[in-house]
């Protein structure tokens, strides 16, 4: 699966221990977010995207990329030999160009200390992932998506999989107490964020 021909030059600070960049993603023609996660054991890559050299050294010491679905492994593989670190993918993944080091479902835990949730709907084996800090910061695959200026949205039923299940799998996310939202596609909302996806719900 190719990458972006885009390169990001930055990251950006979404709360302490957790970054971001975005581009504007050719193959999609939208947005599409990276996360980085930073604990005692070093940054891990969350679906990393093209970085320009010196930002991603800027990060820290890399230590792991965990991608949160099988269609996300836009940079994971070529960045996993340039730095020669493990790649983390769902269990369920089947159409991956590469084999992940390790495969994942939900309740494992993933490096950083991430936790990932199964949040089906938008495709198959999307997961969602929780951050160590309370409240965690929730990061979404592609069940939400937030274009530059826009509100928190759902994913278009053309693009997804099972709308309905969709659906339930955000439901799901607001029973977990969070403020903060990370998307593979929009930008990140830094408070807020339940409220937020409430509204995307019509339920608020």
């Amino acid at each position: 699966m190719s990458e972006p021909k885009a390169v990001a030059e930055r990251v950006e600070e979404v709360v302490p221990g957790v970054c971001s960049w975005h581009v504007h993603d050719d193959r999609i023609n939208f947005l599409s977010a990276a996360h980085a996660v930073s604990s005692g054991d070093g940054v891990v890559l969350v679906d990393p995207l093209p970085l320009a050299e010196e930002a991603l050294r800027a990060l820290g010491e890399v230590t792991a990329i965990v991608l949160t679905s099988g269609s996300h492994q836009r940079s994971g593989w070529r960045l996993r030999r340039e730095l020669d670190v493990p790649v983390s993918a769902p269990a369920l993944s089947r159409q991956i160009d590469e084999e992940p080091d390790v495969r994942y479902g939900e309740g494992d835990r993933l490096p950083g200390g991430l936790t990932p949730l199964f949040t089906p709907g938008a495709g198959t084996t999307q997961h969602t992932l929780l951050t160590e800090r309370e409240p965690p910061v929730v990061i979404v695959s592609d069940l939400l998506v937030r274009a530059p200026g826009r509100s928190v949205e759902l994913i278009p039923d053309k693009y997804a999989h099972d709308p309905a299940q969709a659906r339930a799998s955000i439901r799901r996310l607001l029973e977990l107490d969070f403020d903060t939202l990370c998307m593979g596609h929009g930008q990140p909302l830094r408070e807020g964020a339940k409220d937020a996806v409430r509204r995307a719900l019509g339920e608020s």
